[in-house]
């Protein structure tokens, strides 16, 4: 795959032929789009951040007056997006992901599985409620779940995570089921200017390459990660749904996960996930009380299972 990084191409006989500025499309893009749209089994888009794929969702498909019902524990930055848009009258109500949406709603915004809490949705109460369902996929990966084959009428990804896999890309992903809602997507981030860059595309292609091969690994990795840490006795509780590398997990307060956090030698402190390269995190320093104390997120890399034990054995024993 070649980068194409012109900003504009010629007319063809006098009228723009199939790219003409880049604002509107470029080929590195659709290129990469034909891939996530294969992996999805839909019609897919990148933009220039999860955060963009996410207001782009918002603004095409919602109006004032209109109701979000937002899964709770779902990722903090959606919550703050969306408040954004309360000033212009969005109402956003948040629910449990894990039973019925309310009624009244819009559209029903789900993560499977929600950050940092790692609770899956009730597909079927969602698929038998009226409103359209938009889930983020980020942690799960298409690798582990494709939404649209579970009634989701839209998926999203923040791509500088998994599906980018490097901690070197700032892009995000909507795939559409419907074709036409995948136009009115498209119209919108040009009106909007949140296209993703060539170079950006370029290196989620890449990315996309070694997504089930990462994936495998730190899926089986985190499981044996989880199987230890239930039974240290400075972990008072671990959440993990079963498959991806993303786990949470409690230790007592505060104080103890900054002693954690600090301690590490190997695994970074650091916020984001879904690289190759371990990070861990406290997530209260973000999210506040919205989040235990002593909730902290790792990411699990590609580091050999037993390297990250040990680090995270001798950083738990400072908890």
């Amino acid at each position: 795959m070649s980068v194409d990084r012109s900003t504009i191409w010629p007319y063809r006989e006098g009228e723009p032929a199939e790219f003409y500025y880049q604002r509107d499309g470029h080929p590195t893009a659709v290129e990469v789009e034909r891939r996530l749209g294969a992996l999805e089994g839909g019609h897919a888009l990148t933009f220039s951040s999860g955060t963009a794929a996410a207001t782009a969702v918002a603004l095409t498909f919602l109006e004032p007056r209109k109701t979000v019902a937002l899964a709770e524990g779902a990722y903090y930055g959606t919550r703050v997006t969306l408040g954004e848009l309360e000033r212009w009258g969005l109402r956003v109500v948040e629910f449990d992901q894990t039973g019925p949406p309310p009624e009244g709603a819009d559209l029903l915004w789900l993560e499977a599985p929600s950050n940092p809490f790692l609770t899956m949705p009730d597909f079927e109460a969602a698929s038998a409620h009226p409103a359209r369902v938009v889930v983020d996929g980020t942690v799960a990966t298409p690798i582990h779940l494709r939404p649209l084959e579970h009634g989701a009428d839209f998926v999203i990804h923040s791509a500088t995570k998994y599906l980018g896999g490097h901690d070197d890309v700032l892009l995000g992903v909507v795939v559409c089921k419907h074709e036409n809602d995948a136009a009115r997507l498209l119209e919108l981030r040009t009106h909007t200017g949140s296209t993703a860059s060539p170079d950006a595309c370029y290196l989620l292609q890449r990315g996309l390459k070694t997504l089930e091969l990462r994936v495998h690994q730190q899926t089986a990795s985190a499981r044996e990660l989880v199987r230890r840490l239930e039974d240290h006795p400075k972990v008072e509780l671990v959440r993990y749904p079963g498959f991806g590398g993303l786990i949470s997990f409690d230790v007592a307060d505060a104080e103890a996960g900054r002693r954690v956090e600090t301690s590490l030698r190997v695994i970074t402190n650091a916020t984001s996930l879904g690289g190759v390269d371990s990070v861990l995190e406290s997530r209260a320093r973000w999210e506040g009380d919205r989040v235990p104390p002593g909730l902290l997120r790792l990411s699990v890399g590609l580091e050999p299972v037993e390297t990250l034990w040990d680090d995270l054995e001798q950083a738990l024993q400072n908890a």
